[in-house]
């Protein structure tokens, strides 16, 4: 398991990826800036005021397009990817495969909060929580995490920061499920 997250030249139509990372859940982590391909063009100074990478340190210090795209597939092949919008990180993903000349499907995001609903559910019923009760306390556990991680203000919007937030929103979801294990049990009926 992985979670992915890029950044982009805008949020057009043409844009295209500039940056991407992805932590797996041991936390070994890598990160790449991407030189862009020919023909990606498209460039928002919105954009840029909030990832603050400027196009010409993408140009000097990137790692070529093709290189990431076939170290991404050789590195991820075969592992759950998750990342927290995998539409457009998806449409990013699949323009950096496609620019190298891969198979744009060939790795697939999924959305972390199914990553995050399997960890507590799992860690539910592997506990012993009573079956009836399993759903109700996941979807507490979820909209706990979902509340503090929005209390803790917007995400970096760089790459490898990013991809460790949702990392540790995961493990947040794990750590509460476990410690909700106690009154998991519980027969509420008291019988």
């Amino acid at each position: 398991m992985a979670f992915v997250d890029f950044e982009a030249s805008s949020l057009g139509k043409r844009s295209y990826p500039i940056e991407v990372a992805w932590v797996f859940g041991t936390g070994e982590a890598e990160s790449f800036l991407i030189r862009p391909a020919p023909g990606w063009t498209d460039w928002a100074p919105e954009a840029e005021a909030v990832h603050r990478i400027p196009r010409p340190r993408l140009l000097a210090e990137g790692t070529a397009h093709d290189w990431v795209a076939l170290h991404m597939l050789t590195v991820l092949r075969g592992a759950e990817l998750y990342a927290s919008a995998p539409s457009w990180d998806g449409q990013w993903l699949s323009r950096l495969l496609r620019a190298a000349g891969l198979p744009r499907h060939a790795l697939r995001l999924r959305d972390t909060g199914e990553a995050q609903r399997r960890a507590v559910v799992q860690i539910l019923r592997a506990g012993g929580a009573a079956a009836d009760r399993v759903g109700g306390l996941a979807d507490g556990i979820l909209a706990a995490v979902e509340r503090d991680a929005a209390g803790a203000g917007p995400p970096a919007h760089r790459a490898l920061a990013d991809a460790r937030g949702e990392l540790e929103r995961w493990r947040d979801a794990r750590r509460r499920a476990e410690a909700a294990l106690p009154e998991a049990r519980v027969d509420p009926a008291g019988s």
